[in-house]
């Protein structure tokens, strides 16, 4: 089979468990069912791994922030006078964690220290995996944050809609 023909079957299979997430209303599901479909595809073994053309995730990257990256606009800014000092705090206070986190998951569980620092990252999965692939353990970071993506992506929203005050906005609609 031709490696376009497998990266062809691979994007059915994350945008078929993609759309179907879409009737769970969880948030962010057709990325996490987009996630689970390519990811279980490729551990069944039925199919070779992907090989991305060159450039591939570099568009793809560019394409991701520019969604993201549409959202920001003048009302974003002015939320953003209120709340530098509380996004610096988080930065910051996720950077340490992130590397003292590394630091014991490499010197207790004898992972890779590169692997571990760049796995604990506070970064996208993207973005880590394409640091990762400069080091040589670019799949190994993309396994530890994709693990790290998806149990956010079930939990923290649950947890949000538990744990705000009555009358607050339900983030599952």
């Amino acid at each position: 089979m031709t490696s376009l023909v497998t990266l062809f079957l691979y994007m059915l299979g994350g945008a078929a468990l993609g759309c179907i997430m879409l009737l769970t209303g969880i948030p962010a599901a057709p990325l996490l069912g987009s996630i689970l479909g390519a990811g279980l595809l490729s551990i069944s073994g039925q199919l070779e791994v992907a090989a991305w053309p060159l450039g591939t995730k570099t568009i793809l990257g560019i394409a991701i922030g520019t969604v993201i990256g549409t959202g920001i606009n003048r009302e974003t800014l002015g939320e953003l006078q209120l709340l530098w000092k509380p996004a610096l705090i988080i930065t910051f206070t996720l950077l340490i964690a992130g590397i003292l986190v590394g630091l014991l998951i490499s010197k207790l569980l004898g992972v890779d220290q590169t692997v571990a620092l760049l796995g604990a990252a506070p970064g996208g999965t993207i973005g880590m995996s394409l640091v990762g692939a400069e080091f040589g353990v670019g799949a190994a970071v993309a396994a530890l944050h994709a693990v790290r993506l998806i149990t956010v992506l079930f939990l923290i929203p649950a947890i949000v809609n538990f744990l705000a005050p009555a009358g607050s906005i339900d983030v599952t609609k």
